[in-house]
């Protein structure tokens, strides 16, 4: 059968990566293509779909906000930018000072933290942002300095000067922090480079460095926030207080929406022209978010993280080509004995489950909060199966 939707997306679409099938519709943690095929979704849009997909909290918020107002231009406020500030700003706990800006992406929120730290920087005479290497924050010309991997850096070279990329450890953060330094950028776990947490006691010690040398902290928080740790945002499992945080992902469940969060006096560095965007914040996207953190809250999911997430690194800790997991919540990597990740996520496609391979010898999953018995039990059955061809298919090749 010609695969039409394929010469399609060639003929159409920018070359920019593969795609697996043409997706037409989902439910709860299941999606099917154009040609029937039912695949179950452990990838949830890489950490985005919170609540599965089509879940009637969504389709609800955006179906009434829709037919009441979806679109206004930053001239004004509405009821329903007003709600996911406030609310934002309770679950982050940031106190009366703090303040939102509400953007589309998570790569534009990350954009928005870089201006956040050139205006606390030039005030005093810094001009060095510190990130880590193995990062990613986006793929923009400013988050893209700020995420130091050749491959995704070097076509577009040179990029945003004064940022310099140290390895993830506190001797290394130690070394690097200087009173010229304006901020450094970090995630909690580095989802891109494989499920990575940082190492025990780095962030606590880079809140000490950047008091010390009058440097914001600023945490991405865009796969790890709004839930998806156990925690609503990643950082307050580690009781250390940033500067500011972006979000973005999970906080819509499935809606595009992203934001910056700052803390304290990071609250007050910007001012009426350094900043804004024609879509941040507008009425329907932010209807859904408030809908969908709402739920999130009120119905206990967190709870379920925690405990879901548990239950699936400890019965896959006993399938073949497991080495060990890492991660928190639903953000897991489970990392093989060899690097087959592709492989096995290939495999996997084939038998009907959506996963992905951040690094050589890595899985990650980001399933739905929702996920219960029968999605966990499937998914079992069907990553086990896809590691076994995968390590049958190595003794025939060795």
């Amino acid at each position: 059968m010609t695969h039409d939707w394929k010469d399609e997306a060639a003929r159409d679409l920018m070359s920019l990566g593969g795609r697996l099938a043409n997706l037409e519709r989902g439910k709860g943690s299941h999606v099917w293509d154009t040609e029937g095929n039912r695949f179950l979704d452990f990838l949830g849009g890489i950490a985005v779909n919170a609540l599965g997909h089509a879940h009637p909290v969504f389709v609800e918020a955006v179906t009434q906000q829709a037919q009441r107002l979806a679109h206004v231009s930053n001239y004004f406020a509405t009821p329903q930018q007003l709600e996911l500030a406030a609310r934002l700003k309770r679950l982050a706990k940031t106190g009366d000072e703090g303040r939102v800006f509400l953007a589309n992406a998570g790569t534009e929120a990350n954009e928005t933290a870089l201006k956040l730290a050139r205006l606390h920087g030039n005030k005093r005479g810094k001009g060095t942002i510190l990130c880590l290497n193995g990062a990613f924050h986006g793929r923009t010309t400013g988050a893209l300095a700020l995420t130091p991997k050749a491959a995704y850096q070097d076509p577009f070279a040179p990029l945003l000067p004064g940022v310099v990329a140290i390895d993830p450890t506190i001797e290394a953060l130690e070394r690097a922090f200087t009173d010229d330094v304006a901020a450094i950028f970090a995630e909690p776990i580095q989802g891109e480079a494989g499920v990575v947490p940082l190492p025990d006691g780095f962030l606590a010690r880079a809140r000490e460095l950047a008091t010390e040398h009058d440097a914001l902290l600023i945490l991405d928080e865009v796969q790890t926030g709004s839930g998806r740790t156990g925690e609503w945002f990643a950082h307050q499992a580690l009781g250390i207080t940033p500067d500011a945080i972006t979000i973005a992902k999970s906080a819509g469940g499935g809606f595009p929406i992203g934001a910056l969060i700052t803390f304290g006096e990071a609250s007050s560095l910007f001012y009426p022209g350094t900043h804004n965007s024609t879509f941040g914040g507008n009425p329907l996207a932010s209807a859904v978010a408030n809908a969908v953190l709402e739920h999130i809250e009120d119905t206990g999911l967190l709870e379920n993280v925690t405990r879901r997430g548990a239950e699936i690194r400890e019965k896959v800790q006993e399938l073949p080509l497991v080495s060990h997991t890492r991660g928190a919540g639903l953000l897991i990597g489970i990392v093989l004995d060899g690097p087959v990740a592709a492989e096995v996520a290939a495999a996997a496609f084939e038998r009907g489950l959506i996963i992905n391979a951040p690094a050589a010898d890595v899985i990650r999953l980001a399933p739905a909060y929702t996920i219960g018995d029968d999605e966990i039990a499937e998914f079992l059955d069907i990553f086990a199966a896809s590691l076994d061809a995968v390590a049958h298919s190595q003794e025939n090749a060795s």
